[in-house]
């Protein structure tokens, strides 16, 4: 399960060397992966790690300062994807559409299941609730700085609790569809598992765009 599955981008081809360090950030976050699936959180260190993915100790300090910065890297991946999305969609388009736009996008199964497995296995954990409080606030302040791109000239420019709000209000509202999906899925990892928690987070944007005025379409609800 790769969080390499990007969305397409209109940008130059990366070189050798950034291919080169994305294949080893890769194979680090899908080791770490692999051994929490394994062992369980705070159960390996980083020289597992490491020689898990055929590298040295110093290599993994090139990339991560710790395991958790590790796993915390796999919300990162998929969150970064959705806000890559988020800045391809139109500068005209109501923001709360543009959001959910970019999660209908990442429209394979595939694209959230190394968020689905992570919060499935880190859920009984202390252990893993900063680095994920750190991965959401990272994405939160992307979503801010897109919202006050999108915002710029108009009044809302200017008052800066409706854009912190508006950027709180879409993180918490992803948060809320991975809780429900795992109320309901526990730790099936299954392809309608997962096609359900896309679906899940699509609702809760829409949720958010009539201000909640309606409830969310009956094909995220359990049957």
């Amino acid at each position: 399960m790769s969080t390499l599955d990007s969305p397409a981008d209109a940008g130059p081809a990366p070189s050798r060397r950034e291919l080169n360090k994305a294949a080893t950030r890769q194979a680090i976050t899908d080791a770490a992966l692999a051994l929490l699936r394994g062992k369980g959180p705070g159960n390996f260190t980083v020289e597992d790690i490491a020689e898990a993915a055929g590298i040295s100790r110093r290599t993994f300090f090139n990339y991560f300062g710790s395991t958790d910065a590790a796993l915390a890297s796999i919300v990162h991946g998929f969150l970064d994807n959705a806000i890559q999305q988020l800045r391809l969609r139109p500068a005209d388009e109501p923001l709360l559409e543009s959001a959910r736009a970019a999660l209908v996008a990442l429209a394979d199964p595939k694209a959230v299941a190394p968020l689905a497995e992570l919060f499935s296995l880190t859920q009984q954990s202390p252990l893993m609730a900063h680095p994920e409080l750190e991965a959401w606030d990272h994405c939160r302040a992307q979503v801010f700085m897109v919202a006050r791109e999108r915002l710029a000239g108009t009044p809302s420019e200017a008052d800066e609790l409706y854009v912190h709000a508006l950027a709180g209000s879409v993180i918490s509202c992803g948060k809320a569809a991975m809780e429900v999906w795992f109320n309901r899925r526990g730790p099936d990892l299954s392809p309608a598992s997962l096609a359900e928690l896309r679906q899940l987070l699509i609702d809760a944007m829409a949720l958010l765009g009539t201000g909640f005025t309606t409830p969310a379409p009956s094909t995220s609800r359990s049957s």
